[in-house]
């Protein structure tokens, strides 16, 4: 709500939050604790409907968004595509969804950590699914824009093998980094740099953590595998007091070609034409972003 009022957009929203809504009334943004009167504005002006909610909480709010609002084009903001997929196609709103995740966020919750420009230059991934709309595409890679992200094309799948090894993971690391600690004495008085950054998310609602890990178990457990057999190489190294080079080696090489990773800006792609969901996604893939907004089939002058 933030971002896109800051952009000048006209913006409405529902909370079942009564501390949250009234805090939002006092920065005089509109917000309402009825559902009801949130969705009929909505299906009554045809606005874009964003979903931000945590899994669990997502049937009963497509039921309701089904029930008053049916018709319009929705998105989402949550950590995985694959299980709001799901839960969307058993709503019957396939045809009007895209899948939305701006990977950004802070380990604070509720309208007091929100911050107008969190999505500032920062990745927000758009599902290019086969079923799709164009129209609708469109009106999240706007909104998307808007907020000061640049946008990522991806397929659900693709996104949450991906999300499961750069946010879903880390967090479960970071859990596993403080609860050890916590069991040794002496290990919060000298914790510094290493320890704040390498546990910053453990911080975050704990609801949320499961919430997005359980609902993402199929992608996170062969990448939870993999790094469990690096962990535990290492760890029979050391046993044997051998030297772990090939983890660190490995890590550090890899953390060089994160912090050089460049990426190339999408610009021909039609929105609509022919082909243009696997043109996007494959562009996504190889390192491809949205900085300004891509033509619409039939739009341009």
């Amino acid at each position: 709500m933030r971002a896109a009022h800051g952009a000048g957009r006209e913006v409405f929203g529902y909370n079942r939050s009564v501390e949250g809504v009234e805090a939002a009334k006092v920065d005089d943004f509109d917000a309402t604790t009825d559902l009801h009167q949130a969705l009929s504005r909505a299906a009554d002006s045809g606005a874009l409907i964003v979903l931000a909610v945590p899994m669990p909480a997502l049937p009963l709010m497509l039921r309701h968004v089904r029930e008053i609002a049916p018709d319009n084009p929705l998105t989402d903001v949550t950590s995985v595509k694959g299980a709001v997929h799901t839960e969307v196609v058993a709503a019957g709103l396939l045809d009007r969804f895209v899948g939305g995740h701006p990977m950004t966020g802070t380990a604070q919750s509720g309208w007091a950590a929100g911050d107008s420009r969190l999505f500032v230059n920062t990745p927000w991934v758009i599902s290019v699914d086969d079923h799709v709309d164009a129209g609708v595409w469109a009106a999240v890679m706007h909104l998307a824009l808007d907020c000061g992200a640049f946008v990522v094309p991806a397929r659900s799948d693709e996104h949450d093998t991906a999300a499961a090894t750069i946010s879903h993971l880390p967090h479960l690391l970071a859990e596993a980094l403080a609860a050890t600690a916590g069991e040794v004495p002496l290990a919060f008085a000298l914790a510094a740099g290493s320890f704040r950054d390498g546990t910053r998310v453990a911080a975050t609602a704990p609801d949320l953590v499961r919430a997005m890990c359980e609902a993402n178990s199929g992608q996170l457990v062969p990448i939870f595998d993999q790094a469990l057999r690096l962990l535990i190489d290492a760890r029979n190294q050391l046993a044997r007091r051998q030297p772990v080079s090939e983890l660190v080696e490995s890590g550090h090489a890899a953390r060089v070609r994160y912090d050089s990773f460049g990426r190339t800006e999408i610009v021909t792609t039609v929105v609509g034409a022919e082909g243009w969901r696997d043109e996007l996604a494959a562009a996504g893939r190889a390192g491809g972003v949205i900085r300004s907004a891509l033509p619409t089939l039939g739009s341009r002058g």
